[in-house]
């Protein structure tokens, strides 16, 4: 008969199965450490050390890139152009319509058209032939230039007005300009702007009335108009309500241009915000969406086109 084994401590066992489930531990990581160290070269890092060299081109292209002009001043207009071009992208905004005629000459196009500011609009009525005025002028410039879209915005609340008599001061005016993008093939949109955040006047808009997104939405539904869209800046909607990618998905329907920017500071698309954008990139694309998505944040770095080649690369998924 074979000799029993003596019994084992609790002890014992506790520090055997210790050195057995680390011996197991080590081997898996030493076995499977060449294929971690390639997956970890193949992933992009995101940190500003990691800005694409002055040569990058964009290299999916799934996304259609825009920049918004006025976040990189005090950059020369045609410096951004240019190095907008070499990187591959096909449309710049936010620049005065003087720059327009290089945008053409490189094959470029305005992506977005500016009109009346997001002060003085439509919630007023004492804006609305300022309001109509640059708005078809806006569509006028847009066709010239190829651009599918113009800007428009609410206005910001008036104290006397109730929410109610604004919003049927907005469709009022709206209503009368809508058919004439309808004839001419463009897009008007209506952005949304957060009213919270009052560190900076281009951070955030307080006493904007269009600062709820299912608000704007509903207005543009009661337009409804094929060419009255929402332009859908991830930045000031996940300030006022967050669940981007949910609102996204949500209001997919009427969507027709969308602006980037880290949240919070809008800063660079970094480590150092809180937004995961090449998810809410794959998301936009999983929709269909083949509009123009514009990256508009403030660059903090020192070397302002290499903040923009680190979101364009941010965002080519």
């Amino acid at each position: 008969m074979a000799r029993s084994s003596p019994p084992v401590s609790r002890r014992d066992f506790v520090a055997s199965s210790a050195t057995v489930a680390l011996t197991t531990a080590t081997a898996a990581s030493v076995s499977g450490a060449a294929g971690a160290a390639a997956s970890v070269e193949r992933i992009e890092p995101t940190g500003r050390t990691s800005a694409p060299p002055p040569e990058y081109r964009i290299e999916h292209g799934r996304i259609r890139h825009s920049v918004m002009g006025w976040c990189f001043n005090p950059l020369p207009n045609p410096d951004l152009i240019t190095a907008c071009h070499r990187m591959g992208m096909t449309a710049v905004e936010g620049i005065d319509a003087s720059h327009y005629p290089q945008l053409r000459e490189l094959g470029m196009k305005p992506s977005l058209v500016g009109s009346h500011g997001f002060k003085e609009g439509p919630a007023n009525r004492a804006y609305h032939a300022r309001c109509l005025k640059e708005l078809r002028e806006g569509i006028d410039r847009a066709v010239e230039f190829g651009a599918p879209g113009v800007i428009t915005f609410t206005g910001m609340r008036e104290r006397d007005l109730s929410d109610a008599v604004m919003e049927q001061n907005c469709l009022d005016c709206w209503k009368e300009v809508v058919g004439y993008a309808e004839q001419k093939g463009i897009n008007l949109c209506l952005e949304h702007l957060n009213s919270r955040d009052s560190s900076h006047p281009m951070k955030g808009h307080p006493g904007y009335f269009g600062d709820d997104v299912n608000r704007c939405v509903r207005l543009i539904e009661r337009i409804g108009s094929p060419r009255f869209r929402l332009l859908f800046d991830i930045y000031h909607v996940q300030i006022m309500h967050g669940d981007v990618i949910r609102h996204l998905r949500t209001h997919r329907d009427v969507i027709g241009h969308i602006h980037t920017a880290g949240v919070p500071g809008r800063g660079e698309l970094d480590e150092t915000q809180e937004l995961n954008y090449p998810a809410i990139m794959r998301a936009i694309l999983d929709l269909g969406y083949t509009g123009y998505v514009a990256h508009e944040f403030i660059p903090t770095w020192p070397d302002k086109l290499a903040a923009l080649r680190h979101g364009v690369r941010v965002c080519d998924v």
